[in-house]
């Protein structure tokens, strides 16, 4: 079985060496010791989000944290080319279900986009609280793959940031992919055919519209930028289901999974 991951906001982890005592205490302390009840003697991964990665022997448990002794550490590199999800928000939490399946999988980045479509609207306030929301929805998911990394939770955009995120992408040689269900050339197809590109590209950037689907208007305007529509079969998938097919592809393509 893989050892449990707790995450260390410390950015000094990646200095730590064999031997050294560390202590995991706060909300993450008190959940290894009172609710995942890890023992002295038991191993642990301690990460800080960024790739780094310790594994700790458990010294000692008491109810506010672990003390750890430090069996090896090490910085992992981040993936290239880059998978960056733009997840249209969505009702009924499936646009948190999607950034959640497709962490696990392994995206590496998390933009939330306010298209024409969406019903869920971010004004205001409920931007920054659901900002917060996706953040804390990748960092469970993160925990639970047993990832280094946690995803990069994005301000949300709307249509027209949208199209000059696309611009700037493009003119950096990554790719744009905008997963539609009336294009006519198949997200398959397309990996066999670009595979060089596909691995040489800085990052590869995957856009789900909302339930309601992408509109013509957008559609257009971000072919215009540069992206591409790929369709993902026959089936027309939910906008939760949607990113998580094409990031496995992706991901299989890559050799990342």
């Amino acid at each position: 079985m893989t050892r449990p991951v707790f995450f260390c906001e410390d950015r000094g982890l990646d200095h730590a060496v064999f031997g050294d005592l560390l202590r995991l205490d706060g909300d993450e302390g008190r959940h290894a010791a009172t609710v995942k009840r890890i023992a002295c003697g038991e191993e642990i991964d301690l990460v800080d989000g960024y790739g780094t990665r310790a594994v700790c022997e458990v010294c000692a448990a008491d109810p506010q944290g672990l003390s750890l002794r430090v069996l090896s550490c090490v910085t992992e590199a981040k993936s290239q080319p880059q998978l960056l999800l733009v997840q249209a928000l969505a009702k009924g939490g499936r646009d948190e279900q999607a950034i959640e399946t497709c962490t696990e999988i392994g995206i590496d980045a998390v933009i939330p986009w306010q298209s024409d479509r969406a019903i869920v609207r971010w004004v205001g306030h409920k931007a920054h609280k659901g900002q917060a929301k996706w953040l804390s929805v990748v960092r469970a998911a993160a925990k639970q793959a047993r990832r280094a990394f946690i995803p990069e939770v994005a301000e949300v955009l709307h249509t027209q940031a949208l199209l000059g995120f696309v611009r700037t992408a493009r003119n950096s040689d990554s790719l744009v992919l905008v997963c539609h269900e009336e294009a006519s050339l198949s997200l398959t197809d397309f990996i066999a055919s670009q595979s060089t590109q596909l691995r040489t590209a800085p990052s590869i950037v995957i856009l789900i519209g909302p339930e309601g689907g992408v509109s013509p208007k957008e559609t257009a305007a971000l072919v215009e930028a540069g992206a591409i529509l790929v369709g993902l079969g026959r089936n027309v998938l939910r906008s939760s289901t949607a990113g998580a097919v094409c990031v496995t592809l992706l991901s299989a393509a890559l050799s990342r999974i």
